[in-house]
């Protein structure tokens, strides 16, 4: 029900490249996280297996009302909250010991007072940590983006808040990257195909559906190629590396 391409869904073989990439964050943030936490942006609730164990607290934000009462069902000790976002109205500052925020960034319009209130609401000491794709290894403009960030440019925003930012980005071993080679190839195919560069100068909402068509396709028709490493990857391919800007995703540590 919650499952686009976009999204990405645990259950969707196509996807698990993918969401195994979203699931390493949640597998390494919680090596770091205690005490208090709040999620910003849980969407279908990917790493919550993870983080309960690791946190004393859990509160959640998602702008999806029909998910959010369905997690808070499934997790009735937790605090779950529709809202849309920023800024996070009626949380209180200086709440919460860590604050986790995965591939949301790029969605939202006034990053600034997103990273504002971030920092509003964490503890002096507490620490954020964000992740969001590194626009120079996206293979192709997303819709569903407002916009993408390089290692530079989020590494200045967060530096207008936060005193201490840990740079890091998430990457993959020779599976990962021999994956994503044959995705780069299989949508550079596609983008031959667009004569007309909608892909640049459609309107994001009228993109998205072609979009996600496409993209859909696409996985489908990797997972099926002989030798395919789609059921193969696991979120034990992908590591924490130092060098963000050569990254699939930025991973970033803010202290407040």
């Amino acid at each position: 029900m919650f499952s686009t391409t976009e999204i990405t869904s645990a259950e969707i073989t196509s996807d698990n490249p993918v969401h195994q990439r979203l699931f390493f964050a949640y597998v390494e943030a919680a090596k770091m996280i205690k005490g208090n936490l709040l999620e910003v942006g849980c969407g279908v609730g990917r790493g919550l297996s993870v983080l309960l164990n690791a946190c004393e607290h859990y509160t959640a934000i998602d702008k999806n009302e029909q998910l959010i009462e369905a997690l808070q069902q499934h997790h009735s000790a937790h605090t779950f909250i529709a809202m849309n976002i920023p800024p996070f109205k009626n949380i209180q500052e200086n709440t919460f010991d860590f604050l986790v925020s995965f591939q949301v960034i790029e969605h939202i319009q006034n990053d600034a007072l997103f990273v504002e209130e971030i920092h509003r609401v964490l503890k002096p000491g507490g620490k954020a940590i964000i992740t969001t794709p590194n626009i120079h290894l996206s293979l192709t403009r997303n819709p569903w983006h407002i916009r993408e960030y390089t290692a530079e440019a989020l590494f200045k925003l967060l530096d207008n808040y936060f005193p201490t930012i840990d740079m890091h980005g998430v990457a993959g071993n020779e599976k990962v990257i021999t994956y994503y080679e044959e995705n780069k190839k299989a949508v550079a195919k596609l983008k031959k195909l667009d004569i007309f560069n909608l892909e640049k100068h459609l309107p994001r909402k009228l993109l998205q559906i072609p979009y996600d068509i496409l993209n859909r396709r696409n996985r489908k028709k990797l997972m099926n190629q002989e030798n395919s490493l789609a059921n193969d990857i696991t979120h034990q391919d992908y590591y924490l590396s130092d060098q963000p800007s050569k990254s699939l995703d930025l991973f970033y540590i803010a202290t407040k």
